[in-house]
């Protein structure tokens, strides 16, 4: 009798084995305490790097909603496979929720693949994942803004301020002569952004002479080398830059700067983002404008959708498009108005 007693003790066990032994990989949402992993592409960027001090802000902020919230952040330095290990580490550490902004957002599988095994959804931001990727598993999201806005009020900002600039078109030909400083080569947003601004200007009657471009990636000191270069094959020419970023619109003022062109023959120069710098480049008259892209408001929408998916609690005042992805408004910025976004 004993030994039929060990032996359906024995299999209890066995049996208790398999069932937690199976559901290993399934995490249990503690709701008290919260552990997110912040993946960036390259924090050297200088938008990225003022969007996730507000994220950490914003965790702050929650912390005092009686949860307690631990952050862990990580830098790719433009490295996808490096950003897939730090993924991998950032779920080892236990991180409940993940907030990855992609180095390359046409090659997110194995990230979301992970994740999918260790049951940790993941909050894209700033870099869209294309449209297919997003529809691999339903615990993903997005947070960012529509390139394409962007772009379009950078044209109408750039209309706008033609249109009150007598001197706008310099060599008098009844034609705009501009360059293009772009972002990553093939990238979405430098794309979508470089195509509507032009298009834009065009249908509010601008009519446009593109003389060039260079890839700048979104980076200040590249932008310099390229407009440098861009100078150099149209010494006279240029009456417009057109930028991806605020970040590359100062390296454009940079190289005239460093050539010691005065400022009656520098071109007319437009940013996005509204980066610290870039605002205080408009109040400066450097940069005749640039479009405000809402990190205070990406951050709180990031911030409130990661408490969100790991309780369970709050998805239903979330503003979603297509159940999955939450956009933030741009926002033009003027001489007019600079300061009211300036912190």
């Amino acid at each position: 009798m004993k030994v039929k007693k060990c032996l359906i003790a024995v299999m209890l066990c066995g049996v208790f084995l398999l069932i937690f032994g199976g559901c290993g990989r399934q995490r249990q949402a503690d709701p008290e305490k919260i552990q997110v992993g912040v993946a960036c592409y390259n924090q050297s960027d200088i938008f990225l790097g003022e969007l996730v001090s507000c994220l950490k802000q914003q965790f702050e902020e929650l912390e005092h909603s009686g949860v307690e919230i631990t952050v862990m952040v990580r830098d790719a330095a433009g490295s996808q496979r490096a950003q897939d290990d730090q993924v991998q580490e950032l779920i080892d550490m236990n991180c409940n929720v993940l907030c990855v902004n992609l180095v390359d957002r046409a090659d997110p599988s194995e990230i979301i693949d992970l994740a999918r095994e260790n049951d940790v959804p993941i909050i894209f931001f700033n870099r869209e994942p294309v449209a297919e990727d997003m529809m691999q598993w339903e615990k993903l999201y997005y947070v960012g803004a529509k390139a394409q806005q962007s772009g379009e009020m950078q044209g109408e900002l750039a209309a706008e301020a033609i249109a009150k600039d007598g001197q706008a078109d310099r060599n008098r030909d009844g034609k705009i002569q501009y360059v293009v400083l772009e972002g990553e080569p093939g990238h979405q947003d430098a794309i979508i952004r470089t195509e509507s601004a032009a298009d834009t200007l065009k249908s509010k009657g601008v009519v446009l002479e593109k003389l060039g471009s260079g890839i700048a990636n979104w980076d200040r000191a590249q932008a310099q080398n390229r407009m440098q270069q861009l100078i150099g094959q149209y010494p006279n020419q240029i009456e417009m830059v057109l930028a991806n970023n605020d970040a590359m619109a100062l390296g454009a003022i940079d190289a005239y700067e460093k050539l010691n062109y005065t400022e009656a023959a520098l071109p007319v120069f437009f940013g996005i983002d509204g980066t610290q710098a870039g605002l205080e480049a408009v109040i400066d008259g450097k940069v005749a404008a640039t479009v405000y892209n809402d990190k205070e408001g990406q951050a709180r929408a990031i911030g409130k959708l990661a408490v969100a998916a790991v309780t369970g609690s709050g998805m239903e005042e979330l503003e979603f498009e297509n159940e999955k992805y939450i956009y933030l408004p741009y926002q033009k910025v003027t001489e007019e108005n600079v300061r009211e976004f300036l912190y």
